[in-house]
């Protein structure tokens, strides 16, 4: 057992790679299939020299044709396989909407219990790299509005590393949306990852006077502003919801309960969007324990740019959630804590 002052520093993308090459020699039902994930390593390197190590019978490339390779994944995994299927990035998902929508999140409820779907699609997601309108897309709240699937999104080391083995456990599907911002992110991990459960949300900071609630890259802007709040005398609670569907919201409701403020801040778009999901749900359950409105922090309604500059003001940032929060605080209390 490894010492816990044994410390290591991985970058996500690693922690991605190690967590695959587990999964595949714990169990040899487990097999990789996805475009470019075997002699090029992946369009992000997650998978780079698996190819070598596994061979092809489990490290499939696969023709760009996300649809086809998609329903291959379905159908193994009602035949007895763990298939893991990467897609590209989100936008490319969209070209298996049918798979996905129409048949991995319905075939148990159709075949009246008979068949599970354990198939586990992976998917690099968000914006920040400058990939423009068609490739920067955050889709994750379109998927977690359809039942009979769960969705899940790391943000961090342990969880892109953690949660792939619990997810290939699951009888039903999992999809996975990794933050393509984050695959170069480096943090010191233990020597030897824990187990990671996904059906709960993770308090990263605890704090009085207001919830932050977000996920995927945003969580670290969240823990950005709320450093920078600290040194102006307000204290935030920091919430990575971490699984998307089904919502863990006994967490977020209780921490709301406590610090009496919620701001949600969600990479994709506001209307219609996850954040609309989570402050409906605090409203309902929780309207009477507020001492301010939730507040909601999106990206900007337009097709993102791909222009450093205006991708990086579509988008949700520090000084912005220390702002909303600050006027949050002020108009709670009639205090500024400038």
């Amino acid at each position: 057992m490894a010492d816990d002052n044994d410390k290591r520093t991985l970058s996500y993308r690693e922690a991605a790679g190690e967590g695959l090459r587990e999964a595949l020699n714990r169990d040899e039902r487990v097999f990789l299939m996805g475009e470019d994930v075997g002699r090029y390593g992946g369009c992000f390197a997650v998978s780079k020299g698996l190819l070598a190590e596994f061979g092809p019978e489990r490290i499939r490339d696969t023709p760009l044709s996300e649809s086809g390779f998609v329903g291959i994944g379905i159908g193994a995994a009602v035949g007895g396989m763990r298939p893991i299927v990467e897609i590209m990035t989100v936008n490319f998902s969209l070209l298996a909407l049918d798979q996905i929508v129409n048949h991995a999140a319905t075939l148990l409820h159709m075949s009246g219990g008979q068949f599970n779907v354990p198939v586990v699609i992976r998917m690099s997601t968000g914006a920040g790299n400058q990939l423009a309108a068609q490739h920067s897309h955050r889709l994750e709240g379109w998927y977690a509005h359809i039942p009979g699937i769960k969705i899940l999104a790391p943000a961090t080391l342990e969880d892109v590393h953690g949660m792939l083995q619990p997810a290939l456990e699951d009888p039903d599907p999992v999809l996975i949306f990794e933050h393509s911002v984050l695959y170069n992110l480096q943090q010191e991990v233990p020597a030897e990852f824990s187990a990671v459960d996904i059906s709960t949300a993770r308090i990263h900071r605890v704090g009085s006077d207001v919830t932050l609630i977000t996920y995927g890259a945003s969580l670290y802007k969240c823990l950005d502003a709320a450093a920078t709040l600290t040194e102006q005398g307000i204290e935030a609670e920091v919430i990575d919801l971490r699984v998307l569907r089904p919502l863990d919201e006994t967490t977020f409701l209780n921490s709301v309960r406590k610090t009496r403020r919620a701001l949600i801040v969600d990479e994709g778009w506001r209307s219609g969007s996850l954040s609309a999901e989570i402050s409906a749900r605090i409203m309902e359950q929780a309207f009477y324990d507020l001492d301010a409105p939730v507040e909601r922090l999106c990206s900007a309604e337009v097709p993102m740019p791909y222009a450093q500059h205006m991708e990086q003001a579509a988008l949700p940032q520090p000084e912005a959630i220390v702002a909303m929060i600050k006027r949050m605080v002020a108009g709670g209390d009639g205090v500024d804590h400038e």
